[in-house]
């Protein structure tokens, strides 16, 4: 079975008690057992991580290089701000889907320009947490 990583960034382990409003009530966790049960239909092998730290993102996305077939990440704080994230997913030869649940381009202005977007091969913005459902489906279509 292809392997395929699910990638969250900071703040995203809060999902369903972090700003409702915007992310929805969903928990991580159920977004994480979705994907897994999504990718097992699609027939893929899911793994799913969420770090607060930069770094740790830069070494799974490296680590990777070696038996995944593609990544959907939602880098959440660091779509902004990480050249080191761009450079990792720079060396990764699978797709890769970015994925944002709000529209970041009706947020703050700051939040309008992703780094990760120069190397996505697809990206969903606000389509709610739907859109890692979206992301496996594009990978599926991919692969």
């Amino acid at each position: 079975m292809k392997q395929i990583l699910l990638l969250n960034g900071p703040n995203l382990n809060l999902l369903g008690t972090r700003q409702p409003e915007l992310y929805g009530h969903a928990t991580l966790a159920d977004v994480e057992r979705d994907a897994v049960a999504l990718g097992t239909t699609l027939g893929f092998d899911v793994t799913c991580l969420q770090s607060n730290h930069e770094g740790q993102l830069v070494d799974w996305i490296q680590g990777a290089r070696a038996d995944v077939a593609g990544i959907v990440i939602n880098p959440a704080a660091y779509t902004h701000t990480s050249v080191a994230i761009l450079d990792a997913l720079n060396m990764f030869d699978g797709p890769v889907i970015e994925v944002h649940i709000s529209d970041i381009h009706k947020r703050e202005e700051f939040r309008h320009h992703s780094f990760v977007s120069y190397r996505s091969d697809e990206v969903i913005i606000g389509q709610g947490v739907d859109g890692y459902q979206q992301a496996l489906r594009m990978l599926a279509e991919r692969l």
